[in-house]
């Protein structure tokens, strides 16, 4: 990792031995649309969240890379798609040897920090993306995926998610039965984005133990997106981890409530023109085709761009409704709750960057962690408790789910 003189001793003394293994990076699904896939020129400024530099200035030594696709695309296209982010996080990590290195394993991350690189693994965010098949997650960790997140935005056929209905009360016997394939072939079972129901659900039979790649504390602010105490309580007991995430509206009531209000004055300007888009789809871009470069594919892409009407009405809407600030100092308080219920073993940072349009002031960009971590310091926390929150935490769940495999596919 990067010589590190301008933190604290703390902070320094941290990242010094464990740096930043972040949860979830929507860097993919960014370069899709903005770049057609393409790699280059992640060694330099961007206009995105993420770069090679700024993640080193960040102190980030490993990154969960996300391979996201909408839920409300059908279950076979996401297939497709979802393979499709996978080859582009493989291609982004074959573009910049000696600064990036592919990781399946806890030993890969290790060997990564030993040379310097910033280990890069897989994350499949919802379980649409395995289109209800044993066979499809299978091949999926066999390309690398180290955890599936088991919903997004909308339910599955097999597993209920925070922000849709309830039509399972949690997770089916075939929910169950994903659950334990990923325990027998030492894939992390991911609870983000899921809800109450389905956690409690995946905890009470989950063999290994579980994530939250980003997600923060539901006693903080409510949202639906957030952690209730008493499932803290419980990835504690099963030795998992929360990775807090920076979503302004998952760490800031006051940002919740403003979200809500321009989401719903947005879809009454445009009701007469029903959905604009796949759930969480808005942007999502075609991948190149067959014969068209990545240059071609980004080219047609800003051809085709329109604001969706739906995005231009809560445009207008926060012209005349400002939202609220969110700083860094809005994001320690679910850290240390998350502390306080579940314990220092159990604490982890999973920023969400590239998948949301703005941070908090002071995580603006993937180089803040250290600020982050500054501020915890200054509130007490020793170099040995930030190292724990930095990356212990997840190594040691990641080396956890690897010896509870059965049939571990690497």
């Amino acid at each position: 990792m990067p010589d590190l003189p301008d933190h604290p001793p703390a902070v320094a003394a941290a990242l010094a031995q464990f740096p930043v293994f972040d949860g979830h990076n929507d860097l993919p699904s960014v370069l899709r649309a903005e770049a057609g896939y393409g790699v280059e020129g992640l060694d330099r400024p961007t206009t995105y969240h993420t770069d090679l530099d700024r993640l080193e200035a960040g102190g980030v030594g490993a990154q969960f890379w996300s391979a996201w696709v909408p839920s409300g695309l059908p279950e076979s296209e996401a297939v497709v798609a979802t393979l499709e982010q996978i080859d582009a996080i493989h291609r982004l990590v074959a573009a910049y040897p000696g600064r990036l290195r592919f990781a399946r394993t806890a030993a890969d991350v290790r060997a990564a920090w030993a040379a310097g690189e910033i280990a890069s693994l897989i994350g499949v965010e919802g379980g649409h993306s395995l289109a209800g098949s044993l066979g499809v997650l299978r091949c999926l960790a066999r390309l690398g995926v180290r955890y599936v997140t088991l919903t997004h935005n909308d339910n599955t056929a097999w597993a209920d998610s925070a922000t849709a209905p309830s039509v399972h009360g949690g997770l089916t016997d075939e929910g169950l039965a994903i659950v334990a394939e990923l325990n027998r072939i030492g894939v992390l079972v991911d609870l983000s984005h899921t809800s109450a129901d389905t956690q409690r659900a995946a905890l009470a039979v989950s063999a290994a133990p579980v994530i939250f790649s980003h997600s923060s504390a539901h006693a903080v602010n409510p949202h639906p997106r957030n952690v209730q105490d008493d499932v803290l309580a419980g990835v504690a007991a099963g030795g998992g981890v929360v990775q807090v995430t920076f979503v302004p509206d998952f760490v800031s009531p006051a940002v919740a409530e403003w979200t809500t209000a321009a989401r719903a004055a947005a879809e009454a300007a445009t009701e007469s023109e029903g959905p604009s888009a796949p759930s969480g789809g808005g942007f999502w871009k075609p991948a190149p085709r067959p014969g068209q470069t990545y240059q071609e594919t980004a080219a047609r892409n800003r051809a085709q761009a329109g604001e969706p009407s739906f995005f231009a009405a809560l445009r207008a809407y926060e012209r005349d409704h400002p939202r609220p600030q969110v700083t860094l100092a809005d994001v320690v308080p679910h850290v240390e709750h998350i502390r306080e219920v579940a314990g220092i073993d159990h604490v982890g940072l999973g920023g969400d960057y590239d998948g949301y349009l703005y941070f908090p002031e002071g995580l603006e960009d993937v180089s803040g962690y250290p600020r982050l971590l500054t501020a915890l310091a200054e509130r007490g926390w020793s170099a040995g408790d930030l190292a724990q929150l930095t990356g212990g935490n997840v190594l040691r769940v990641l080396q956890a789910a690897e010896e509870a495999a059965t049939d571990p596919i690497s």
